[in-house]
């Protein structure tokens, strides 16, 4: 874990001199990090995720830290975080896959069936103008009837990223679609 002090984001100028002393104590503080680690996450790979990022954000922020402070203390904060922002986020998915069980849009039973056979000439402009990751996303749900977890899965993306495509895709296509009608000659 030491090289990821080595290694470490030197992106913004290092401020004073509590820039230096934080790096320059870091490496003692990584056992104790680590253990913390792996007793709020049970698990060891799971620790040596957090633990990973918890060093990468304190590097990050180094700034933050005033001379003078607990520096264990900090770093303990900033782990902790760093595992809280995980859960949050698992739960958060987790969840979402369990409102996809109850989506009346997901169709989990029987084959998918298109309903619309083909566009109008005006709805694929607007569809083919948006950028590739919302046209191909709002292609396989609105227009596919794919359930949010297969079109997370084609696309190779999580299935919150479908759910933000799909919104952002469907107020560009809105956008779109209520500027001025161009006739056809």
């Amino acid at each position: 874990m030491s090289e990821l002090v080595d290694h470490a984001p030197r992106s913004a100028p290092l401020r004073g001199s509590a820039a230096p002393s934080l790096r320059q104590a870091l490496p003692a503080q990584l056992p104790a990090l680590r253990a913390r680690a792996l007793r709020l996450c049970r698990n060891g790979a799971e620790a040596e995720d957090v633990l990973h990022d918890a060093v990468e954000r304190a590097l990050r922020f180094e700034a933050s830290f005033r001379e003078g402070t607990n520096l264990r203390a900090w770093l303990q904060q900033v782990l902790y975080s760093v595992f809280v922002t995980r859960c949050r986020r698992r739960g958060r998915e987790l969840r979402a896959l369990r409102a996809l069980g109850d989506d009346p849009c997901g169709w989990p039973q029987g084959e998918p069936r298109a309903v619309l056979q083909c566009l109008t000439p005006r709805l694929d402009r607007a569809l083919d103008a948006l950028p590739k990751q919302y046209a191909a996303t709002l292609r396989l749900v609105d227009l596919g009837e794919c359930s949010y977890a297969d079109a997370a899965e084609q696309l190779g993306v999580p299935v919150g990223t479908v759910m933000s495509r799909l919104f952002r895709g469907r107020r560009l296509m809105a956008a779109a679609l209520t500027g001025p009608v161009a006739c056809a000659a």
